[in-house]
């Protein structure tokens, strides 16, 4: 099994879904001039295992990397057929690993974030009891 796909998916997942509209106004900016259409997909595509099944689709072709590399050769019965189906398989299993990245991290980050909330407490707490 080769990650590299799922990890480039789900660091433009995070990116584009996430991170850019936090950073400024002018992706936001940018969506409300796209058509409506497009603005639409953007906003119902905010399912990791969703986008994670056309971002893998989308890199296998740009990059020809494989999540599941013994897809590539599918037994000869299939025929033509048989690369659609391994892009489609490889894209479903990229997808289901984005999703568990995402799932993951959002598992990680509320404990994280309630003891990083707690530790700035303590400190204030220390601080105001050092000047008295």
């Amino acid at each position: 099994m080769d990650l590299t796909t799922t990890l480039i998916g789900f660091s433009f997942y995070i990116l584009i879904w996430e991170k850019l509209p936090e950073w400024g106004t002018w992706f936001n900016a940018l969506l409300k001039w796209l058509p409506r259409p497009i603005q639409a997909l953007y906003e119902q595509w905010r399912c990791p295992y969703c986008v994670g099944f056309w971002m893998a689709l989308a890199l296998h072709a740009a990059t020809g990397l494989w999540t599941l590399p013994v897809l590539e050769n599918l037994p000869l019965f299939w025929g033509a057929l048989g690369p659609v189906i391994g892009w489609f398989l490889d894209a479903l299993a990229t997808g289901i690993l984005i999703l568990i990245c995402k799932l993951s991290l959002d598992a990680i980050g509320l404990p994280a974030m309630k003891a990083y909330m707690m530790k700035a407490e303590f400190k204030k707490d220390m601080a105001a009891k050092s000047k008295e």
